[in-house]
């Protein structure tokens, strides 16, 4: 019988809730399967079938009986394809190599000095390559490449504005996909991190999230019912840039003043401790610290104190579950943390802070990439759901 428009729909979504149950379940049954869905044995059955000829379906060895005959069971094939995520920070670029389910198989991470959109390009490309060459042998090989950029993006992977870049108007994803020959999704390096945690990190439980990429600039990443929160414009999570010196505050190079990376960010850490030659990075500072320099380890606790204010009006504002303090700055937690908590202490409203959560990112610096990689998993899945893929 020849499926109509609607069956072809209906099929198609049974087919997607089987290879999501599959994912989120395994190892599991064609019968728990079929119970969980509401979906006959039959049906089910059919629509497996469809996935293991696909092979992003295994079957693996028998499970518990239930009074008959003992069933296969199911598993998501993982090592089907291969991803890589690129968090593209403006003094470094971080890339992983990661199979469909986000385990990580390999990393590579460079010092970035140039920021000119060709010589960026040139060394993204340059480390796909690199990690392209160290996937398994896969069905699907690598499907693709996910980069979170320290900026405004469109839904076009254009870079309509990245300010500690210089960047205006870079189509980066075109300019990815040509140069790489891979599909390619660029996303705001916040969102990627808290995309990141959300998945596969400290998030993992939290339905509302903030997630806080302290690096050179803030950005944040915003998780709302567990998926990420983009505005009305698509341009959300630009708390970096509120506004917590009104008066005579520090010019910002979004073109404002008095803006929170300005003062609890990497570049607010050496601002302050500039001009000491020993002093030319957030290592060198963390350093200095440990070996007790005393204005080292002030400028570092005035950091977490800055942190902590804007902290406090993301409680104040979101009331989100949990708060996570990712990126570089993470790095410095021994130094920051406890004036972060006591600023929150002082200036969040008790009901707010009462069930919040106040994390550092567990993945590391590897938040932004992981999310990234998620991101062209996510896009490659929605293409095999729809039919797309061989």
């Amino acid at each position: 019988m020849k499926l109509t428009g609607d069956q072809t729909y209906i099929k198609r979504m049974n087919k997607s809730l089987v290879l999501d149950t599959i994912i989120a379940h395994a190892p599991i049954s064609r019968a728990d399967i079929s119970a969980k869905l509401g979906l006959n044995k039959a049906t089910v059955s059919s629509l497996v079938a469809e996935w293991l000829d696909e092979r992003l379906v295994l079957e693996t060895g028998l499970g518990a009986s239930s009074g008959g005959r003992k069933p296969v069971m199911l598993l998501y094939n993982a090592q089907a394809g291969y991803a890589v995520g690129v968090d593209l920070g403006v003094n470094y670029i971080s890339a992983a190599l990661t199979d469909l389910s986000g385990v990580v198989v390999a990393r590579e991470r460079q010092r970035l000095r140039d920021a000119e959109p060709g010589a960026v390009l040139e060394r993204v490309v340059g480390l796909v390559r690199a990690l392209t060459a160290q996937a398994p042998a896969s069905p699907y090989g690598v499907v693709g490449v996910g980069v979170g950029v320290p900026g405004i993006v469109d839904g076009d992977g254009v870079v309509l504005t990245a300010p500690n870049f210089g960047w205006r108007d870079v189509p980066l994803r075109a300019m990815l996909e040509d140069a790489a020959g891979l599909p390619a999704c660029i996303e705001n390096e916040a969102n990627a991190g808290a995309v990141g945690e959300q998945r596969y990190g400290i998030g993992r439980d939290a339905s509302d999230a903030v997630y806080i990429s302290a690096g050179v600039g803030i950005g944040t990443g915003l998780i709302v019912g567990r998926d990420l929160y983009r505005g009305a414009s698509g341009f959300s999570g630009e708390l970096g840039h509120m506004t917590i010196q009104a008066d005579q505050g520090l010019p910002c190079g979004c073109g404002s003043s008095g803006c929170w990376e300005m003062y609890a960010s990497e570049k607010a850490l050496l601002h302050r401790l500039a001009p000491h030659p020993e002093r030319e990075d957030l290592e060198s500072v963390l350093r200095l610290a440990d070996e007790g320099d005393a204005a080292a380890a002030d400028a570092l606790s005035d950091i977490g104190r800055y942190l902590g204010i804007g902290v406090a009006t993301i409680l104040n504002a979101f009331n989100p579950e949990m708060v996570i303090v990712g990126n570089r700055l993470a790095l410095a937690r021994a130094y920051v943390e406890q004036p972060l908590l006591d600023a929150v202490e002082r200036r969040s409203l008790r009901q707010h802070r009462r069930r919040a959560r106040i994390e550092f990112a567990s993945l590391g610096l590897d938040s932004a990439a992981l999310g990234a990689a998620s991101l062209a998993i996510s896009r490659f899945l929605a293409a095999a759901k729809a039919g797309e893929q061989a």
